[in-house]
């Protein structure tokens, strides 16, 4: 057999290949625009151009973003910057090495980052087998067998012997998707793919936030404890003073149990915080993907870390289009809007194009020539004529499962709105609080100073120098945690702005 020979015998199995392509993509060209269902539309963005009223009260000027545009305080002030688009490093605008550490850490350990990336590509490779269908399906088959033929098959007149036979050749088959139901499946598949690459920056949004957020409340919380310590340092001091002016009788027994009081008081504050210093250690260590017992990085000192002074707040406009959680919304609605297309589909027939070739032969020596060429070309039509109603309810529930997806957009959004509000009253409220506690402190303190004045002078007891050293102590310890709470308060108003995907 020659090679000549060989091709001229393959040609007609090519022939019938070419044919049912062609055809198949000459009648998909002739019904192209045919799709069943409606086509997504993205939603319409917010006219919204504020997250919240104009604040009604004393001395704030509002802006655009409807609160305060100079939150002024005793030691920092911050802008909000409408408009501005929030980097990618978002927490590097607390201008921390260690904290830009902590994060790098968090993004090449954590878990549940590394979980949402695998489930990603799952749903890409998904999305891409899906799309394969809207080609035609080429495959191989060859085979061999031995077959024996009974009376009852070719009549008592005829008696075949057993043989035995060999098959080999191509088979091609193509969906003629007229009515678009494919291509809504595919289409509905990359918006799933789209909803998992949401999810992924949501995670990574989720992971860096939250490490931010841990770091930072172990540095307020070392703070606090650093303040407590000092604070009890005094009662101990003033426990002794008072123990000495009652040995020399200048001051009665009442007095001493006073200020042993104001130290077993002080000293319950300290557990507590403590315990949350622990839990904040070990939840740093989880998002970092490590075992609590490991060592972490070094704490952060509160005092090193920038305040962020300008606040990029992007529009309503923009948020919508950034966001992870509400662009994963969108892409379930995507996947929605395509599955009533599929739905739709299903009520037409379904039509599809066959085609095989080849050679067969009883024998092996035989198997390629010319005589043991074959060949088929069919299509067939399959469509519903009675199901019970079954297709009609998948279409209705599809639309059913539209419309829950467009209310599920419509409140993520307000969600997300309610979140950028939330943190602007709040850095709003805690420039307020952090003034006060300032103004308070520096009162109690000189209250402190002219109280022990009079003590020395005799023109006071030791119990109200004890009362202004309370008033003091509480001052400065509010005044550690107001400052601690607009740090992480900024963190989360950069989180409620969804951040910039990586």
């Amino acid at each position: 057999m020659n090679q000549q020979q060989t091709t001229w015998r393959l040609t007609p199995c090519a022939a019938v290949f070419r044919l049912t392509i062609a055809m198949g993509c000459a009648m998909a060209c002739m019904l192209a625009g045919c799709k069943a269902g409606p086509d997504f539309r993205a939603p319409a963005l917010p006219a919204t151009d504020r997250y919240v009223a104009t604040p009604q009260g004393a001395g704030t000027s509002a802006d655009q973003a409807g609160t305060s545009a100079d939150q002024q305080s005793s030691a920092e002030q911050q802008r909000i910057e409408l408009g501005a688009h929030l980097s990618q490093d978002w927490w590097q605008l607390f201008q921390s090495a260690p904290l830009d550490e902590i994060v790098r850490r968090a993004l090449a350990g954590n878990r549940t980052l590394q979980q949402a990336a695998a489930t990603l590509a799952q749903a890409r490779e998904l999305a891409a087998a899906q799309a394969g269908n809207r080609y035609p399906q080429v495959g191989m088959t060859a085979g061999t067998g031995a077959q024996k033929y009974g009376a009852e098959f070719l009549g008592s007149q005829f008696k075949v012997p057993a043989f035995g036979y060999f098959a080999v050749g191509p088979t091609v088959s193509y969906v003629l998707d007229y009515t678009g139901g494919v291509a809504r499946s595919v289409e509905e598949q990359f918006a799933r793919a789209e909803y998992q690459h949401q999810q992924l920056n949501a995670a990574y949004l989720s992971v860096t936030g939250t490490a931010v957020a841990q770091a930072l409340r172990v540095a307020l919380l070392r703070e606090q404890i650093a303040t407590i310590e000092s604070l009890l340092a005094d009662d101990r001091q003033n426990l002794q003073l008072v123990r000495t002016a009652y040995e020399a009788g200048s001051v009665a027994r009442v007095d001493t149990v006073s200020a042993e009081s104001q130290l077993a008081s002080d000293e319950t504050l300290l557990p507590p915080l403590r315990q949350q210093l622990d839990l904040a250690r070990h939840a740093l260590a989880v998002i970092l993907g490590q075992d609590p017992a490991q060592a972490l990085p070094a704490d952060l000192d509160l005092a090193a870390v920038v305040l962020p002074q300008q606040l990029p707040v992007s529009l309503p406009s923009e948020l919508v289009r950034h966001r992870p959680d509400i662009l994963a919304s969108e892409a379930q609605l995507h996947a929605a809007t395509a599955a009533v297309g599929v739905a739709d589909a299903n009520l037409y027939p379904h039509i599809t194009l066959t085609a095989s070739g080849g050679q067969q032969s009883t024998t092996l020596s035989h198997l390629f020539d010319g005589a043991s060429s074959t060949w088929s070309v069919a299509g067939s039509l399959v469509g519903p004529l009675f199901d019970g109603g079954t297709l009609r309810a998948q279409k209705r529930a599809a639309v059913d499962a539209l419309q829950a997806s467009a209310a599920d957009y419509e409140q993520t959004v307000l969600v997300a709105f309610g979140q950028v509000a939330d943190s602007l009253q709040a850095l709003q409220h805690d420039a307020e609080e952090l003034e006060a506690q300032a103004h308070a402190q520096q009162a109690a303190g000189d209250n402190v100073e002219l109280t022990r004045r009079s003590y020395n002078e005799g023109n006071v007891g030791v119990l109200q120098v004890l009362d202004a050293e309370r008033l003091y102590q509480n001052a400065r310890l509010g005044y550690v945690r107001a400052r601690g709470q607009r740090y992480l308060d900024t963190a989360q108003l950069f989180l409620a702005l969804g951040g910039s995907p990586p």
